[in-house]
């Protein structure tokens, strides 16, 4: 496993990492990029710590030592120790990093149980799990096309599909682009896999692949969108940005071209069936809404927690609305909580007594969060209402001999002091008014899917799992029980009588 400093040295290899038109040399010196950085170093470094590590780590069946998640669970227990662990390095972000390195074992833990479900490329299955469990490497996650012309068919836009170009001996070349590499400057390997056309027209299956390619591999290029974090340091301080000025997992497009990509990096080639399907039927599905659920009820943890202390702040703990309102956001935390439990402690069993999180309760994280966090941002917006604009431009002002005065009389709240109100409130403004807080509002509403296929995948689940016929079944039970004539079911029959109306 790597230390911190590993980590950020490993980052150091010539990679191509674009932002305002310009190539970034080094990202864990860029203003762009270090804070981010440093705050996935200090999730290794806590690997090595000797009270987190009991929580995080556990050891391989190749001897090596490695976080939790990354290792095939076989038990509800093992499941239950990992949730535990993804839950504590999400504290270290206070949930608002959701691709942290963790995220990908979600995929990369069931590879040597799953490894002959990779037809011809079982051996490199196996050896990505060796590899991920021994390094805990960070790899981040590209399934999603560019969104061009979506109007035409596919055959049109085939130019901008991830496909092979050219087959060689050793392995494959790779030309097309994909979205939305969260964290991608910042992660060692990129996974890349399509997910859902069948052909690209004539059937042209070259699109069908899976595999991992380095960062720094010839030809991989990544596009930033703006830097959150560029932007805290260059119009602020931590104290005006203090979530987006160290934890922006800036997202990028992902160029590849003409890509070189050994065997052994190779999982699929050319098998839709494999391609479309490896979701549901490996488990990957179930592990990283696991892993989702888990973050996002750390998140949750936080959130409780700033709006508590911002009704504090403002002397209206004690309105029965409001208390309303906290009450909510608190049974919304405990929700989230009790799913992540569910899913550890009450599992599903798949390939060589893999033990795989709860299906059911996986497809409920999916709807309900993004309605959840939605929900929590208004009761915010709601609650602490204008409190949140009525902020000065940043922490220059309390600087200024000439303002402080007038700071420390109109910015106090009840029983704090301006100084530590008004740091408060530009806490909660960055989780859910600034740009990277609406950035993670659309992260939480989109994390799973789009917002009809979540709920359609929820029924698909329960038809799929014979629970929708369990559920119908329940209803004939009951109708059962009587028809036109009175009771049919021996139960009620002796109370068939007619009654007397006087």
């Amino acid at each position: 496993m790597l230390t911190g400093q590993e980590y950020l040295e490993s980052l150091k290899d010539g990679r191509a990492v674009y932002l305002n038109g310009e190539k970034i040399e080094d990202v864990t010196e860029h203003p762009a990029y270090r804070n981010s950085a440093r705050s996935i170093a200090r999730m290794y470094d806590a690997l090595h710590d000797p009270e987190m590590g009991k929580i995080l780590t556990t050891e391989t069946e190749y001897g090596d030592r490695t976080h939790k998640f990354f290792k095939t669970p076989k038990s509800a227990q093992d499941l239950l120790e990992s949730r535990d662990a993804i839950a504590q390095w999400a504290r270290l972000s206070y949930g608002f990093m959701g691709r942290t390195p963790d995220y990908k074992a979600s995929f990369t833990a069931h590879l040597d149980a799953y490894s002959t479900y990779y037809q011809g490329f079982e051996n490199s299955a196996k050896a990505w799990y060796k590899k991920a469990t021994k390094d805990v490497p960070f790899i981040n996650h590209t399934i999603i096309n560019p969104q061009v012309d979506r109007s035409k068919p596919l055959h049109e836009n085939k130019d901008v599909f991830v496909r092979a170009v050219k087959e060689r001996d050793d392995g494959i070349v790779v030309s097309g682009a994909k979205m939305v590499g969260t964290a991608a400057a910042l992660t060692h390997y990129n996974f890349v896999s399509n997910y859902g056309p069948m052909d690209l027209g004539d059937g042209d299956k070259s699109h069908a692949l899976i595999f991992f390619v380095p960062m720094n591999a010839p030809g991989v290029k990544m596009i930033s969108r703006q830097s959150y974090e560029l932007q805290a340091a260059a119009t602020g301080s931590p104290y005006d940005y203090p979530l987006s000025s160290r934890f922006d997992e800036n997202d990028a497009v992902i160029v590849l071209d003409d890509v070189f990509i050994p065997w052994e990096d190779v999982l699929t080639y050319k098998n839709v069936d494999i391609t479309n399907n490896f979701f549901v039927q490996t488990g990957f599905f179930n592990r990283f809404t696991f892993h989702g659920c888990t973050r996002f009820a750390v998140k949750l943890d936080f959130m409780a927690g700033l709006l508590l202390k911002a009704t504090e702040a403002s002397g209206t703990k004690q309105f029965r609305g409001v208390q309303a309102n906290i009450g909510e956001v608190l049974a919304l935390r405990n929700m989230f909580w009790g799913l992540s439990t569910a899913m550890a402690t009450d599992p599903e069993f798949g390939m060589n007594g893999v033990a795989i999180p709860n299906g059911f309760y996986a497809n409920s994280y999916r709807v309900l969060a993004p309605m959840t966090w939605v929900r929590v941002k208004n009761i915010f917006e709601q609650v602490v209402a204008g409190g949140l604009i009525q902020l000065p431009s940043s922490a220059k002002d309390f600087l200024s001999p000439e303002l402080r005065p007038y700071l420390d009389k109109y910015y106090r709240g009840s029983g704090i002091d301006a100084e530590e109100r008004v740091k408060l409130m530009k806490m909660i403004w960055d989780a859910i008014g600034t740009e990277f807080g609406g950035r993670h509002e659309l992260y939480e509403v989109n994390y799973a899917g789009n917002h009809e296929n979540i709920r359609l995948e929820a029924l698909k689940h329960a038809e799929g799992t014979g629970a929708a016929n369990q559920f119908k079944s329940f209803v004939d039970t009951a109708l059962a029980d009587y028809d036109l004539h009175g009771w049919t079911n021996s139960v009620w029959q002796a109370s068939d009588q007619k009654v007397p109306v006087k």
